[in-house]
């Protein structure tokens, strides 16, 4: 039988009041809004990094609990505040910025690192990677399927455990990537055992996340999973044949002690704009093409670090909190998984890695939730 239910959509935001004298409530329009979003993120993050500076934590932590303490846990009880401040049509705008800045912030990780050093480290990361996925995967689907019948109600079996078990397994790539950035790690050999690992879980768990939306019944062969993985890899096959010839190109055309020409940047960062569109175009996010694309970046010269000039302040001042403050609103105190602890540390260890290395590897590996 039809039900005569009416459901209301709230209506698309404007982008622009014309002012509270001729009545307009600038809240209730897109940009005054975000501003005020921006400008609030800003200022409670800061204050709490500051706060939390004896304490020596990276600042995506004060940022994170500042998206808690504005999400329903704290203010956000002030359902008036919540409604005013972060209403949920301004998400989406509020989300895509986020997005758009954390896909640069992870363009800027990429140019940190040295292909040649990411090379040296592959055999070890693909075994620490399979390692750090392999037990918490297994742990979670074996735990989901005794717990099935209290936690999920009118979902198929098999989507649910392999979507259960990613849940439980993936790295959460950016809150690593910004660790590591702010401890000055990225250029160590922890680091870049750590992002090697990381990016491998990464892929995994997006190839593994696209088998469950096909098992789920929604119309999808399950041999989606293999054309992402297949395509994943010929993007990256790609870009190692295209992309360094070009950015070395670009880098001999801006020798040193001379600015660097203002196209060739723009040029850049469209790419990187473009990288991320395929992508997600794929089926992994867009923020995998970017990375990619900072790794092949040369670094010899003054053109890497002309790029991270013209885009490090505002991406990592203004507009990289808004995705972890938008997290925080979203997320509850994460499980501890020892299944990840244990399966990174172990192998870590075979591949004649010091113990206290392991720990590190393990601890890093943990940093979990997808984005």
């Amino acid at each position: 039988m039809a039900s005569n239910t009416t459901i209301k959509c709230p209506s698309p935001m404007k982008a622009t009041s014309n002012g509270v004298f001729q009545g307009d409530n600038p809240l209730d329009y897109a940009l005054p809004l975000l501003i005020l979003q921006i400008c609030l993120v800003v200022v409670l993050t800061r204050l709490l990094a500051y706060i939390l500076r004896p304490l020596r934590q990276p600042r995506v932590i004060a940022e994170i609990i500042g998206g808690v303490l504005l999400g329903p846990s704290a203010l956000g009880r002030n359902h008036k505040f919540l409604d005013a401040v972060f209403p949920p049509r301004s998400l989406p705008v509020l989300d895509t910025i986020a997005n758009l800045g954390l896909l640069f912030f992870l363009f800027l990780v990429g140019l940190e690192l040295d292909p040649r050093s990411l090379k040296r480290t592959g055999k070890k990361a693909l075994s620490i990677a399979f390692a750090g996925i392999s037990l918490p995967f297994a742990l979670g689907i074996g735990t989901s399927y005794v717990l099935r019948g209290t936690i999920s109600q009118g979902v198929s079996q098999a989507p649910f455990l392999v979507f259960m078990g990613v849940a439980l397994s993936i790295t959460a790539f950016p809150v690593l990537a910004r660790i590591l950035a702010e401890l000055k790690l990225l250029t160590t050999d922890v680091g870049r055992m750590a992002m090697s690992a990381a990016a491998v879980n990464d892929v995994a768990a997006w190839i593994l996340l696209a088998l469950a939306i096909a098992l789920s019944g929604t119309g999808h062969s399950p041999l989606v999973s293999l054309w992402v993985f297949l395509c994943g890899s010929g993007f990256v096959i790609v870009c190692i044949l295209i992309a360094p010839p070009i950015f070395k190109w670009m880098a001999r055309r801006c020798p040193e002690g001379e600015p660097v020409d203002e196209i060739y940047v723009c040029a850049t960062l469209v790419a990187v704009l473009a990288a991320g569109f395929v992508t997600d175009s794929i089926g992994i996010h867009a923020l995998f093409g970017a990375f990619v694309l900072g790794v092949l970046v040369p670094k010899e010269g003054p053109f890497a670090g002309a790029l991270v000039e013209k885009v490090e302040d505002l991406v990592s001042g203004l507009f990289l909190p808004l995705y972890f403050v938008s997290s925080g609103l979203k997320t509850n105190v994460a499980t501890y998984s020892r299944g990840a602890i244990v399966g990174s540390s172990w192998f870590g260890h075979i591949y004649s890695v010091f113990w206290e290395d392991c720990w590190h590897y393990s601890r890093l590996t943990l940093v979990q939730g997808a984005f």
